[in-house]
């Protein structure tokens, strides 16, 4: 899967110009979204992919217009969007039974969350769970109690939203500062053709949208891949090799290659397989307990 022939945005182009033609590309219906993602899925139809991608490349666009006031160009947010998306085209199960949409939303937001970070100094922002959640919650809240025209925060605000995310009050201080000043009118035009000409508040990302709650969820994907790794190494090597190409792979190695590779039947492959998945999940069950991530039964 590539960029060849997809819309891209550009400083040159103009983002009103972008929204305009990726709004050509049309919608797809639940059972043609299915039949096209099997036919990647089982035959790598790059076309399929192709029509996946533009379907959704409004989607992705109005997510990347939730994350504007970074001081970051828009248009390089929006490349980062359909990053996303085209990795989670890419890992699309549809046999799963929910849409592509719901599927690629955690994806453009965790591109375009990454490329922020890369582009701040991370040195001064922080990386710890609770700063990235300041990093991206900092406006909400701020726009929700009012205070986004105060400069720095009257005491009570600072206090309040020190608490909110349990953070200190000189970091709220820090953060607010180096946002501020590349806050933009809502009401800001995209373009300058007149009747056609779209605002921002058209393209803002859901309300329902949480990036805290994405950053929550990649620390715990985070932590149980920190014990994942601890933990393979309890297996012995023909073990830890057949789980891994068994069950860690993108393109799981069949049991006859595996009997052939190790001069085993197909079913000792599979009972070392399961053998070895239950050592694991024992062993990753008790890291979590001892770490206090998981309460003992």
């Amino acid at each position: 899967m590539s960029y060849a022939n997809l819309p891209a945005p550009s400083p040159e182009q103009g983002l009103n110009r972008y929204m305009q033609e990726i709004r050509k590309f049309p919608m797809l219906e639940k059972d043609e979204e299915f039949m096209l993602a099997k036919s990647w899925v089982d035959h790598q139809d790059s076309s399929a992919a192709h029509k996946l991608v533009t379907s959704h490349l409004r989607l992705a666009a109005k997510i990347a217009m939730g994350y504007r006031g970074y001081g970051l160009p828009t248009s390089e947010v929006v490349s980062e969007a359909n990053v996303g998306l085209m990795q989670a085209v890419k890992r699309f199960d549809p046999d799963k039974g929910f849409r592509l949409s719901t599927y690629a939303m955690w994806w453009i937001r965790a591109s375009i969350q990454e490329y922020i970070l890369r582009s701040w100094s991370l040195v001064k922002m922080g990386t710890t769970s609770a700063q990235k959640k300041l990093f991206f919650n900092l406006r909400k809240i701020k726009n929700r109690i009012g205070a986004l025209e105060e400069g720095d925060l009257r005491p009570e605000n600072l206090t309040r939203i020190a608490t909110d995310l349990n953070v200190t009050e000189d970091e709220v201080t820090s953060m607010n500062r180096r946002m501020s000043g590349g806050d933009a009118s809502l009401n800001a035009q995209i373009g300058s053709d007149g009747e056609g000409s779209t605002e921002w508040q058209d393209w803002l990302e859901d309300e329902d949208a949480d990036q805290a709650s994405d950053y929550a969820e990649r620390d715990e994907l985070e932590s149980r891949r920190a014990l994942l790794t601890e933990a393979m190494a309890d297996l012995n090597d023909r073990e830890k090799d057949i789980l891994m190409k068994r069950k860690l792979q993108d393109n799981p190695v069949t049991l006859e290659d595996l009997s052939t590779e190790y001069s085993v039947s197909r079913e000792r492959i599979r009972q070392i397989e399961v053998r070895a998945f239950e050592k694991l999940q024992t062993k990753m069950r008790d890291l979590a307990v001892e770490r206090g991530l998981l309460t003992a039964a």
